[in-house]
Order: C-alpha cells, then structure tokens, then sequence
C-alpha cells in the first residue's frame, strides 16, 4: 500500500550497518570538546577585558618616593608614598614618611590625618607622635603639639628628630620663656644625630631666633648639604641672609625656594622684603603682587603688597590692598578676602599704613579712626602707637605738609 504525499511513506526502507571509523571519529571529537573545556578554555583571557598587569611592590614606591624627594620634588614624592600606602595600608611607616613630606611641603592638615593613620595601625610609634607634633606647631595648635612630642620623648628619649621637632615648635610658639628649653632641645638633637637634616634645620631656626645670625647660616647650610632640594630651607637661609641684611644673597636663596616650590606665596613674600631693605621698592611691588596670585584669599599677603604700594607711592593702590585687611574685601578677579582684627602682630602695621594712606590722600576722616584705634587696641606696642600718634598729627597739620619725624614714622617697619 502507498499514500501520495510529502510526509508519509510507507514503503519499507533496508537498515543501515553502523560504522566503526565514524564511532571512533565521534569519540575523539568528543575527547576535543572536553580538552578546550577544560584546559583551554580557563586559560584564555575573557575578550574584551584588559590584560592584568605584574602588580608593583610597595618597595619600590617607597625608592621611588624617596628619589623624588632627594630631588626636591616634593608633590611627586607624596604622591609615590601614597601609592606605597595603597599596596601596603598596614604599615605604619609609609604614612609617617609621607607626613614627612606633608610638612615640607606645607600640607600640614594632611600631614596630621597621616599621622593619625599612622598612629592607628601603631598608639605607640615615637616617631608618629613627633611628626604630628611638628605639624601641629605650624597650626599654631601649641597645647597638643607639646603633648605629642613630650609623648614622642616618653616613648623613646633618645628620638632626635623630637627633640627637634620640640625645639622648633617652642620657637613657633613665640613664648620668650620658652627659649632656654628649645636651646636645650636643639642641642641634645644634636648630640643624638649630627648627621639629621631636620636637626640642622631646628637647631639653625633656634639660632636665628635668638639673634646668633652667622651660627643659624652655618647650620642652615649644613642642612642643606645633605640636600640642597627643600625648598623650606632655602627659605630659612635667604631669611637669615635678608636679616642679616645681605640681601643679594637673601634674595638668591629666596629665587631658589620659589623655583622649587612655586605654589607657596612665601618665597616670593620674603624677596618683596629683601628688595624693600635695599630701597627697590618697585621690585618688592613685582614679588608682593607675585604672592597674592599664589594666594590671593590671605588677607596678610595683601597687606604686604599694600605697604609696598605706599612705600612706592602709589597710594590709590595700597589704600585698596590694605583696605582688605582692615575692612575685608574682594579682588578684582572676585576673590573673597577677610579681614584681620587688629593684634600686636604685623597686622598692627598693615592699620598704621592703612591710615597713612588715607590721610596722604586727603581722607582724614577715615585715617584719624584708623590711628585711634591703634591707640586703644594695642596700647603696649610702641611703635603702633607712635605712628598712630604721628598719623593724627599729620592730620592735624594738613597731609601736604607732613613733617620729617611723621615720614620716619610712617616708614618703620617691625620684623614680620
């Protein structure tokens, strides 16, 4: 029987015989797929992905860190010792020696949180405690940077560095009576390493401080023949250097600095300066304007570039910067700078310019406030008080006229 049609057939077919050569062809293909399965196929890279890369030790951020460092290249040092943190989060040290840097570079916040880090990982690592110490004295945090460094010391007498770092924070301090301490200080640092850069450093700030101007160079200079790359010490010696009143060289020292670290209104602060000693008051201008770029919110900048304005007598000019410290105010770019309270600091003179300013342009209405509120406010500061009453004076006689003792008190200007 047969049925038409596509699908069914009825007609009975003959068996085919398996062959042999196809069962043993199905085998190995078999034997194929499971060898990609499981050999090939895991070691192939998914597609797509990137190849990993050999993952670096954190010794070598830290060589790196450290050459970078040696080079003056302070930035690029942090950032390595940040990298060795990342490939090592457990180790104290790294975040103590980017602290290090921190400080140098002027990072002081930053250098305190590292501190801390550090000082999680370890409450009783010595040299913790002393970095976070030093970075707290240039907070003017003075209670609890002398807690951290008497704890550095507790935890290990003979640690140089916080016996340095001591000294140091009790001259930032200011405190006359704390002097003969960081004498003492500076010199056990010594005796405990004579080869420390941060010893020669502190040891050298303790001799400018108390006037022995030549042994502070020669220290400065010790430090800086171990490494001429800080930008922090050349600083300090083109200051020795400008209150030495060897201005060339002070501003030699201070170019330096700023080539080594030009995002620091310092440098360029004290070059104004130096420049100011030697009369060349269109130049500390440059630099006093060169400062506010850097930092143009710190209301002290602008009233050093507003005594360089007066000294050069541009007095429109330096009624407006020094206005800004008095009154606050904003820059032509729209920077907002607050103003200073008045205090026994150079704040003082930026107020006595301020209202020799005003009353040299005619404006004695606003000067003669300005001059009595130094007479109130900071009565034990002599000289203060001097211009003030010179200022009234002046005032008094008529601006046109100012006599010779008004100019010489005008001019005087204390240490900043």
């Amino acid at each position: 029987m047969y049925l038409r049609g596509n699908r069914w057939n009825l007609t009975s077919r003959r068996k085919r015989r398996s062959s042999p050569w196809r069962i043993l062809l199905l085998v190995g293909l078999i034997g194929i797929l499971l060898y990609l399965n499981q050999v090939v196929v895991p070691a192939t890279p998914p597609l797509f992905f990137p190849t990993p890369t050999p993952t670096r030790s954190p010794e070598s951020f830290i060589n790196e860190a450290e050459q970078f460092y040696n080079e003056g290249k302070l930035s690029l040092a942090i950032d390595a010792y940040k990298k060795g943190i990342t490939a090592d989060p457990e180790n104290p040290a790294l975040y103590v020696s980017l602290a290090r840097s921190q400080v140098f570079a002027g990072e002081y916040d930053a250098a305190i949180e590292n501190t801390q880090n550090a000082l999680l990982l370890n409450p009783n690592n010595p040299l913790a405690h002393a970095v976070q110490g030093w970075a707290l004295s240039f907070k003017e945090d003075y209670l609890p940077a002398e807690a951290a460094l008497k704890k550095a010391l507790e935890l290990d007498p003979n640690l140089a560095l916080a016996h340095a770092f001591y000294a140091e924070a009790l001259i930032n301090k200011g405190d006359f009576g704390d002097l003969d301490k960081a004498i003492e200080a500076s010199k056990i640092a010594g005796d405990l390493d004579p080869n420390s850069l941060e010893v020669h450093r502190a040891r050298g700030l303790v001799l400018l401080n108390t006037q022995n101007v030549d042994e502070a160079i020669n220290e400065l200079k010790a430090a800086l023949a171990i490494n001429d790359k800080i930008p922090d010490l050349h600083l300090n010696l083109g200051f020795a250097y400008r209150v030495k009143g060897e201005n060339d060289r002070a501003v030699e020292e201070l170019l330096t600095a700023f080539a080594l670290n030009p995002e620091s209104p310092v440098a360029p602060t004290e070059i104004s300066l130096a420049y100011a000693n030697e009369g060349q008051f269109g130049k500390a201008v440059q630099y006093a304007e060169q400062a506010t770029k850097v930092d143009p919110k710190n209301a002290r900048l602008h009233g050093n570039l507003g005594t360089m304005y007066y000294r050069n007598q541009e007095m429109d000019k330096a009624i407006a910067e020094l206005g800004m410290v008095v009154h606050g105010g904003t820059t032509a770019d729209g920077q907002m700078v607050e103003g200073l309270p008045l205090d026994y600091s150079t704040v003082a003179q930026y107020y006595w310019f301020y209202g020799f300013a005003l009353a040299k342009s005619n404006r004695c209405t606003e000067a003669v406030p300005i001059f009595q509120a130094l007479i109130r406010g900071v009565p034990d500061y002599e000289l203060a008080v001097e211009n003030a009453q010179a200022g009234i004076d002046l005032c008094q006689i008529g601006p046109e006229t100012p006599t010779p003792e008004v100019e010489a008190a005008a001019e005087a200007t204390p240490t900043p």
